[in-house]
């Protein structure tokens, strides 16, 4: 993410595409897990949750926000895991 100063061009967003994607699946994935101390009930609504965060920030437009729910989304896959629930999806 180089082009844009601050907010993203066209050529970040399509950069960073199949990183959030495959993210957003290794994410879905993971609440699969049988490390997980969930009910199904409880897996498809956090799945529910990643869904909806995922959505909202396909929004943004901020190349410093861009990288931060990269990094927060890799944290929390790392977590997941680990057989732990993150923090803001609990």
């Amino acid at each position: 993410m180089a082009k844009g100063i601050i907010w993203a061009t066209a050529e970040d967003l399509a950069r960073n595409r199949g990183r959030v994607i495959s993210l957003y699946r290794q994410i879905l994935r993971s609440l699969n897990s049988p490390n997980l101390p969930l009910s199904f009930a409880a897996r498809l609504a956090k799945k529910a949750e990643v869904r909806a965060i995922f959505m909202l920030a396909s929004e943004e437009r901020s190349l410093h926000n861009i990288e931060d729910l990269i990094d927060t989304a890799e944290y929390s896959l790392s977590l997941l895991r680990k057989g732990e629930i993150p923090k803001y999806i609990q």
